[in-house]
């Protein structure tokens, strides 16, 4: 049996490969144009699937990248301030050392407690750093200051009963608590030290120590209440100061491991980072020498399939019916 054709099956036929291959031209002229091979998801869904999967994962790896920095940037601030309160907390050590030789004048001695009081300001200071307006040394509360001063208050002449009030440093962080950064999908890490630990609290505080150093070498200063009595010196309190330098160096080795940990995920974040643009690349980017290849058969076949169209269609039943 043959079949049945006729010059409207021909046309619709012609029109259907030419439009098929102008398709197909149009497509690839797009994607050499915009430089990728998927314009639209609907191009290749498969590939585009991928797509979605490894630009998600660009993102979170890009969101860890910036964690990675910040939090670097906490541990860097940190570390300079622990380093310079080793160095403080080692003068004090030197002063109180001093005040504890007995052959010293009491006008040597006033002046070491002026010193202690001057290391005091300088320590308060390092223990209230900052970084981008958050204390590093205050947990997660988001006072700007992990230490606050309330000044001292003279007693008031001729008045009985209204004792000198001495001056006084409060931890104003939330203690126990932390600031951490993640790192990736199941890690995080510290960016914080936890100021009342290093720096001691209330009357165990590092700041209450100095005070009573100072008023153990100099009673007039009033600092320190009555936590100096008479019979106390400056070398009493050599192993409380010691305790705290041991506890401000390991601070600061806590932190420089944490250093290095983040440093070493941030390392690996930017090895991966490379590694997903490659695979995004491989999925979305045009190879431009292969588009210019496929462009040109393409544009080839078209013309191809034009001419013979052409050449096929040019004659109708009316032409043999003249």
């Amino acid at each position: 049996m043959i079949s049945r054709v006729t010059t409207q099956t021909q046309i619709r036929a012609a029109q259907s490969s030419l439009q098929t291959n102008l398709a197909r031209l149009t497509q690839l002229q797009e994607q050499a144009s915009a430089l990728t091979t998927l314009k639209n998801p609907s191009d290749d869904p498969a590939r585009a699937a991928d797509s979605l999967a490894v630009r998600a994962e660009q993102s979170a790896v890009a969101q860890y990248s910036r964690n990675v920095e910040n939090g670097t940037g906490w541990l860097t601030t940190a570390d300079s301030a622990l380093a310079a309160t080793t160095n403080i907390m080692n003068k004090v050590r030197d002063l109180t050392v001093q005040g504890g030789n007995g052959s010293l004048s009491q006008t040597a001695k006033s002046a070491l407690a002026t010193q202690l009081q001057g290391l005091k300001r300088d320590l308060l200071t390092q223990a209230n750093t900052q970084y981008l307006g958050r204390s590093v040394f205050a947990g997660s509360s988001d006072e700007a200051s992990a230490f606050k001063t309330t000044a001292a208050v003279p007693a008031t002449p001729g008045t009985p009963g209204t004792p000198a009030i001495p001056e006084t440093v409060t931890f104003t962080g939330v203690e126990g608590s932390s600031v951490q950064r993640r790192i990736g999908s199941d890690s995080t890490v510290r960016v914080d030290s936890d100021g009342s630990k290093i720096f001691g609290t209330n009357a165990k505080s590092v700041f209450t120590l100095i005070d009573n150093i100072s008023n153990a070498l100099d009673s007039s200063t009033g600092v320190a209440g009555a936590t100096a009595t008479a019979t106390t010196t400056a070398s009493d309190y050599l192993v409380a100061v010691d305790d705290r330098l041991t506890t401000v160096i390991a601070a600061q080795s806590d932190n420089g491991v944490r250093q290095v940990q983040i440093e070493s995920a941030g390392t690996d974040l930017l090895t991966k980072t490379g590694t997903l643009e490659a695979q995004r690349s491989g999925i979305e980017d045009v190879d431009l020498a292969q588009a210019a290849l496929s462009l040109k058969l393409q544009d080839v076949s078209y013309q191809a399939a034009l001419s013979v169209t052409s050449k096929v269609l040019q004659h109708t039943l009316m032409d043999f019916l003249r």
